[in-house]
């Protein structure tokens, strides 16, 4: 599998709070399959979540370093899961945030509420100025799992749906479970993501990989997994 949402970077958002913690994260990742983990911290402008690229770029680095001496079989990508907001491209240009793996792919988050005002102007912006937008785990955005219209909306603009693999095994909560069953019903879902914040310790990629393969068939289920991330890589 390939993670395309997580928080292992040390001390710089509201995930692993150091580099032993990271490395926690990190095992736990590849014994359950992970193979290449997206580093996605918050970017969040105008609060404490801002670390810039030029120091997530050096805590990548040695991560690397330590998950290579260790021999733990896993690839880190850089990435950021930006906060939505009018400001997405400025940023990139000047370097302050960054798209998956230097790619035209952006992980992009909205309210937990789902609503910002003039979210899909933004959106479509990025579309339109040749970003994929990702956009993180929409299962869990209150408006969406009330209106799954919504949803639909997002699919049809072309904004690619990253599940929490999680909310397959009700990790936050039945709303969340119910909304990304249906998506998965409906064949809507581009990637997934462990959104990892901190060690669980229950196998829970493989037990939700398992839930999710009752709405997919071995390939398609792959395709989700590994060939759809695997384009940001290529």
């Amino acid at each position: 599998m390939i993670d395309l949402h997580s928080h292992v970077l040390p001390g710089i958002d509201d995930g692993a709070a150091d580099v032993d913690a990271s490395m926690v994260l990190i095992r736990e990742l590849a014994a359950g399959g992970v193979t290449d983990v997206f580093a996605t911290p918050h970017y969040i402008d105008e609060t404490i979540y801002t670390s810039p690229a030029k120091t997530n770029k050096k805590l990548v680095s040695k991560l690397k370093t330590l998950v290579k001496k260790e021999g733990i079989d896993i690839r880190i990508h850089l990435g950021n899961e930006i906060y939505i907001m009018p400001k997405i491209l400025d940023f990139l240009k000047s370097g302050e945030i960054s798209s998956l793996s230097g790619s035209k792919y952006l992980l992009v988050e909205l309210p937990m509420g789902g609503d910002f005002p003039g979210y899909r102007d933004i959106l479509l912006e990025l579309i339109r100025s040749g970003y994929n937008v990702v956009l993180a785990h929409p299962e869990r955005y209150t408006s969406f799992q009330k209106d799954f219209s919504l949803i639909d909306e997002m699919y049809e603009m072309g904004v690619l749906l990253q599940c929490n693999i999680g909310s397959f095994a009700g990790q936050y909560g039945r709303a969340a479970m119910k909304t990304a069953r249906k998506m998965a019903k409906a064949k809507m879902i581009w990637g997934v993501g462990t959104d990892i914040h901190h060690p669980r310790g229950d196998g829970f990629v493989a037990s939700a990989i398992q839930k999710m393969g009752k709405y997919y068939s071995d390939a398609e289920l792959a395709e989700i997994l590994v060939g759809n991330p695997g384009k940001i890589l290529r």
